[in-house]
């Protein structure tokens, strides 16, 4: 079964992000949005936990969410891929589940 986590709250002020990829199971999707985008930024503290992820998980960030606060998509991780909302749509149609990390 597979599952979309979504994590909203910046990596910086939650255990969201940590929590949400030491339980993300093998082939299972995580997709940043709002202030979790924050974890898909290079040069911070967790883009070495991101990096790692990406071995087990496929990882998103929400590129309307990135552009509101500023960022353009050169400053994304490698290898973590940026979506529209249509993404995120289809993301979660892909998945069986949809689970939310506050």
């Amino acid at each position: 079964m597979s599952t979309l986590h979504t994590v909203n709250k910046s990596p910086f002020e939650k255990n969201s992000l940590a929590s949400c990829l030491s339980y993300a199971m093998t082939g299972g999707t995580v997709l940043m949005l709002e202030d979790g985008i924050y974890g898909a930024l290079k040069g911070t503290k967790v883009e070495a936990q991101v990096k790692s992820a990406l071995d087990n998980v496929k990882v998103y960030v929400l590129g309307p969410d990135l552009k509101a606060r500023g960022f353009a998509e050169d400053r994304v991780i490698d290898g973590v891929k940026v979506v529209d909302y249509a993404g995120f749509v289809d993301l979660a149609a892909e998945n069986d589940k949809v689970q939310a990390w506050l």
